[in-house]
């Protein structure tokens, strides 16, 4: 049986380069998706808020759940996604399907013989592994031996969520980004079923909750082993072999893992530094950031996820500019859809916190921590939003490597900062060091690409730029204009009421936003046509194997 031919890297060969599904449009795709997800979060969030609180309780689940999801970026989605993509899609399009299911089935081994390691290591130290993540815990025995159990409880999601991430970046390179995409919505609904089902039958609401992310790991993984399956890429458990692909992939792992350990430690800082202030303050750094990952998740999460493997396709085939083309409109996609949020949290903060989690056991003291919390990550989420787009510019031509160093300069800033500020300002100085060491590594990443000539800003995103941070501040004093009338609603009426006024005034921001930006010229109804109109040419750009190809997105 002939091997499948290289593509050629010329693109004006369109039979062997196929054209990519367009890129804002399966931005659009995952965005729409995890903000179901997102959604579905905010209603576990108030169902937590107003059964768990922001007491010990609260404080030792928060930490359960968060530990696995730190090393889950750092062994999984961060670096692990860095290294294998670019590589799994370099495989698919210049040696074919049979060629890159044994590279991942290759890798897959390798992962789970690491994770296996390290889970039965963590299991066996756990008062240990909390003593040296969340230290402030060991002055108080009972929310010490709360988060023993629930860590042990919820670590084994670790293993599982890092072979979701290995078929997700699977089915991405393949041009299937919605099972990917749609695999959180699991996860929020066994949670929120913990909370509904087993939280009255379990000794505390957190011993519920922490099943419910051990239940939501597997679910997660059978989802997304049967959505590789269908996709004609099903992959089997093998014997680790140490392969020149694998070597390949170590390779670039490596400084890969380095960067997302590094960023990590921007997180565990706010664990460990936060643990050591009142009780109180994890939860509410809990509550703000739940919020201010809503258009991380929803707009950057969404752009790195599709801007990597269409990157790494077009410099494959040799398509520079292209590549370049999709960093500049991903960019300003980013900020466009950013800005707005940023500006509707620092003006809005408590009145969103206020309305969503103001309930039960989360009272009203509660809540104005978490706004001004808020607040403070509000003014860096332009930048985080960004870095998953320039980011990319280094991962799909793997080099893995500067953003190390990119990440090392934001990470001492980002802890002395919050060493300088958590005794004045509590954990909302916390927020204020993690915003500012984002713009940091933003303004690092940028700089750099631009100094080697991978990227460059074009006219469309230079002439952009003013509108959108003009729009953003129009909406913004609307929001500022609106409150006060609507207070009575938002601070002291009915739950309706209450709900009622937040939804009106985030209508008005979304219209006053969206009439600027049609006003100033920044949306122009040409692109909407051309994001609306189908591409019925589009295929996904694989090379098929000579017997059954893999099917189209």
């Amino acid at each position: 049986m002939p091997a499948a031919r290289p593509l050629s890297p010329d693109p004006r060969a369109p039979t062997l380069e196929p054209r990519p599904p367009p890129l804002i449009r399966n931005i659009l795709s995952v965005g729409g998706l995890t903000l179901v997800s997102r959604a579905l979060g905010f209603l576990r969030d108030i169902l937590t808020a107003a059964l768990l609180g922001a007491g010990p309780v609260a404080d030792a689940f928060f930490v359960a759940f968060r530990l696995p999801n730190h090393f889950r970026a750092l062994f999984a989605e961060g670096a692990f996604n860095a290294a294998f993509v670019p590589l799994f899609s370099g495989t698919l399009v210049q040696e074919g399907h049979a060629a890159a299911k044994r590279f991942a089935e290759d890798v897959m081994a390798l992962l789970v013989v690491a994770q296996g390691v390290l889970l039965v290591a963590v299991m066996a130290a756990m008062p240990g592994f909390i003593t040296v993540f969340a230290p402030g815990f060991s002055d108080e025995p009972e929310k010490f031996e709360l988060a023993v159990l629930f860590t042990r409880i919820t670590f084994p999601y670790l293993l599982l969520i890092s072979l979701v991430s290995l078929y997700g970046g699977v089915l991405n390179s393949l041009g299937r980004f919605g099972a990917a995409a749609a695999a959180p919505v699991l996860l929020n609904l066994c949670l929120i079923a913990s909370l509904l089902a087993a939280a009255p039958l379990a000794p505390t609401v957190g011993h519920a909750l922490s099943w419910g992310v051990f239940a939501a790991g597997v679910a997660q993984f059978l989802f997304l082993a049967g959505a590789v399956r269908r996709a004609g890429m099903g992959l089997r458990l093998r014997l680790p072999r140490m392969t020149a692909g694998v070597r390949r992939f170590l390779t670039v792992l490596g400084p890969a893992a380095l960067g997302a350990g590094l960023t990590q430690i921007n997180l565990f800082a706010d664990t460990i530094i936060a643990s050591m202030l009142p009780t109180g303050a994890v939860s509410y750094l809990y509550y703000a950031d739940r919020l201010n990952q809503l258009p991380l998740g929803v707009i950057g999460i969404a752009i790195g996820t599709v801007l990597l493997p269409e990157m790494a396709r077009r410099i494959k085939s040799g398509d520079e500019r292209g590549a370049v083309e999709s960093q500049n409109r991903a960019v300003e996609l980013s900020l466009t859809l950013t800005l707005p949020a940023a500006a509707a949290f620092l003006v809005a903060g408590l009145p969103i916190l206020s309305v969503l989690f103001q309930h039960g056991r989360f009272g009203a003291e509660d809540a104005a921590a978490a706004a001004a919390t808020l607040q403070a990550y509000a003014l860096g989420l332009p930048a985080f939003v960004v870095i998953r787009s320039l980011v990319t510019g280094f991962h799909a031509r793997h080099d893995t490597a500067t953003p190390v160093r990119v990440a090392l300069a934001a990470t001492v800033v980002n802890v002395a900062v919050k060493l300088a500020l958590m005794g004045p300002l509590a954990q909302v100085g916390l927020a204020v060091g993690t915003s500012l060491s984002a713009w940091v590594n933003a303004g690092l990443l940028a700089w750099l690409l631009h100094r080697r000539g991978l990227f460059t800003a074009d006219a469309r995103l230079r002439r952009n730029l003013p509108r959108m941070a003009l729009a953003a501040a129009g909406m913004a004093a609307a929001l500022w204009a609106l409150r006060s009338p609507l207070s009575p609603w938002l601070h002291g009426g009915a739950l309706w009421e209450r709900v009622g006024a937040l939804a009106l005034l985030c209508v008005a921001g979304l219209v006053v936003y969206g009439a600027l930006a049609f006003g100033l010229g920044l949306v122009r109804r040409s692109d909407l046509g051309r994001l609306l109109r189908r591409d019925r040419g589009t295929k996904p750009p694989v090379s098929p194997p000579p017997v059954s190809p893999p099917p189209s997105p």
